[in-house]
Formats: C-alpha cells, sequence, structure tokens
C-alpha cells in the first residue's frame, strides 16, 4: 500500500489542504489574513488558503518524524527563513511561534495530532491513515507507480 513518503511534499500538501477544510477544527483566526508568518516576512502570505497550506505542511512535517514528538520551537525553525536587515548582513530568524501553535492545537482537537507531555506533539493513527489515504488517491489519480514520482 502507498505511504505518504511516496509522494512527493507538494502534491500531498496540495491535496491534503482540501481534506483539512472540510474539518471543523481547522479554521483560520480573523487576523490570519493580516499576520505575516514570521519577522524575516515583509508582508502576509498572497494565498487565500495559506493557513491550511501550512496546517498540512505541519501534519506532513509530524508524519516524516515517524511518531517522534517534535516541538513548536524546531517548528519554528523549519519555518523561518532570512530577514533583511539593511546594509547589515542577513541572519536567520525563526518563524512565528504563535501560528504553528494555534495550528497545532486546532490539529490536536480535530484528532489528528496528540500532546507527548514535555516533549512536543506527534501524529496519532488518524492522522498517519488521513496522510496514506491522500497519497493512495493521488497515486491513484495520477497513475503513478509507487517509488518512481512524476509531476502530472
Amino acid at each position: 500500500m502507498p505511504t505518504a513518503r511516496d509522494v512527493r511534499a507538494d502534491l500531498l500538501i496540495d491535496h491534503l489542504k482540501e481534506e483539512l477544510k472540510g474539518f471543523e477544527s481547522i479554521k483560520p483566526p480573523e487576523w490570519a489574513f493580516y499576520t505575516k508568518t514570521g519577522v524575516h516576512k515583509e508582508r502576509p502570505p498572497v494565498q487565500e488558503d495559506w493557513w491550511y497550506i501550512r496546517a498540512a505542511s505541519i501534519l506532513r512535517t509530524l508524519y516524516m518524524r515517524g511518531g517522534r514528538p517534535v516541538g513548536v520551537e524546531r517548528l519554528r525553525t523549519k519555518y523561518g527563513g532570512r530577514k533583511d536587515r539593511g546594509v547589515r548582513p542577513e541572519r536567520f530568524v525563526k518563524g512565528s511561534g504563535h501560528v504553528i501553535r494555534l495550528i497545532l492545537q486546532q490539529l490536536e482537537a480535530a484528532g489528528l495530532v496528540e500532546k507527548v507531555e514535555r516533549k512536543g506533539r506527534r501524529i496519532t493513527p488518524k492522522g498517519i491513515s488521513l496522510l496514506d489515504k491522500v497519497a493512495a488517491n493521488i497515486i491513484k489519480e495520477m497513475e503513478i507507480i509507487p517509488g518512481k514520482v512524476e509531476a502530472p
């Protein structure tokens, strides 16, 4: 059976965001359309559904860690970037922790993620089956052989 590891990340995240829109507990807050995703960004995201894209990306990251818990700080590092400081050299800064924490709380309310005390969060069996189901649908609709994933 195909797993989420058999599908390219961009295809999986694109299809997974559509699945996450169906969950009642995963909704962007009012301020999400005006906020930046980190201090290194100059403007808010352009996509209307960027909240679902980030949620799908976080869920895929938790899946790829293989059940090992991951904390907000590690995810902040993953979603960070280089800050333009004018004439001074650029520096790496972490992404927004509030956005990541709120998405993790929403994924937890949906039953896709569980909290591990003092270690972070990890994906639940329900979350694993959701990602594997989405990956199987991608492979089926694109008629792709697992292990040899190509663009449509």
